[in-house]
């Protein structure tokens, strides 16, 4: 068995480009974690694909797994990610003990050391970057959290707070769904993926889309807390390092004494769009970047 397998989804456009830089990242900086398993998870099939992409997938030993999903769910934000996310858990039951599933706009800057989830921990994740649609932990439940509580069966008395990465705001918990560490075999994220598909057409919630575009955007999001706090007891949850998953389109916004001067610092990050945050002209003014990570960064804009 091995102990980590790495899984993302493959995209189209950028977000092909996105999962090629995540799998080269993990090559190149992952250390002890380097030669894990990578698998994507696309809608496209291998022929589908560039001849560019199906041999970078080949010679860096990546397994490509293809799934479809209906039109209705494949037009809703994020349904493919739960998707894919889902069926990655389901395949790596009795294949590893521990899977990550990351978003493709993440790079691996360091070993990633603490994905190797602590005994008795069944989730490794972190707060949401910002509170936008987070349940203050001091104020009273809005209407769309008592909902998903309800749905998902949660005891709202037995939420725990977490303070989000940007704007430090306490919330009840709420996890940003960009990185993801399970033990496959408690099907947390077959859990999320029946939750979400049974949750996102439900007219109650269709009426919060209609009134803010953000709720149908995050609405992934919220059905992953109200899953994780409806399997999961607060001890079996490890909250990943501060500089894991750091968001770096969001850098300028973030409490200074909480921010990195250099990228080194930071395992893994997040960055949205690559070239616009990696071609700034000014990116040397917001974080210190040595120069062969300079040069590698450089390459991966090509």
């Amino acid at each position: 068995m091995r102990d980590l397998i790495f899984a993302c989804l493959l995209g189209s456009g950028e977000g092909e480009k996105d999962a090629l830089r995540l799998a080269r990242s993990i090559r190149t900086f992952g250390g002890e974690f380097s030669f894990n398993p990578i698998w994507m998870f696309s809608q496209r099939n291998e022929h589908e694909l560039s001849e560019a992409t199906r041999q970078e997938i080949f010679s860096s030993g990546i397994r490509l797994v293809t799934f479809e999903i209906d039109d209705e769910a494949g037009n809703f934000y994020f349904a493919d990610y739960v998707t894919a996310a889902g069926l990655a858990e389901g395949l790596a039951q009795g294949e590893t003990s521990v899977l990550v599933f990351m978003a493709t706009d993440t790079l691996v800057l360091q070993p990633p050391s603490a994905f190797l989830l602590q005994i008795g921990k069944i989730l490794g994740g972190c707060p949401v970057h910002l509170k936008l649609l987070g349940s203050g932990y001091t104020h009273p439940i809005d209407e769309i959290w008592a909902l998903i509580y309800q749905h998902c069966q949660v005891d709202a008395q037995k939420t725990f707070p977490m303070q989000t990465i940007v704007d430090g705001q306490v919330v009840r918990a709420y996890f940003n769904a960009g990185l993801l560490v399970v033990r496959p075999e408690r099907g947390l994220l077959r859990a999320w993926q029946a939750m979400f598909y049974s949750l996102y057409q439900l007219p109650e919630f269709k009426t919060f889309y209609q009134q803010n575009e953000l709720y149908e955007i995050y609405m992934h999001q919220m059905v992953l807390a109200g899953s994780v706090l409806s399997l999961l007891k607060p001890e079996e949850i490890q909250l990943l390092p501060f500089e894991m998953n750091y968001p770096l389109h969001l850098h300028a916004q973030v409490v200074t004494a909480h921010k990195p001067k250099s990228l080194e610092q930071l395992i893994t990050c997040r960055y949205e769009d690559f070239n616009e945050f990696f071609g700034n002209p000014d990116r040397d003014l917001l974080i210190d970047i040595d120069p062969f990570m300079k040069s590698w960064l450089k390459e991966q804009a090509q």
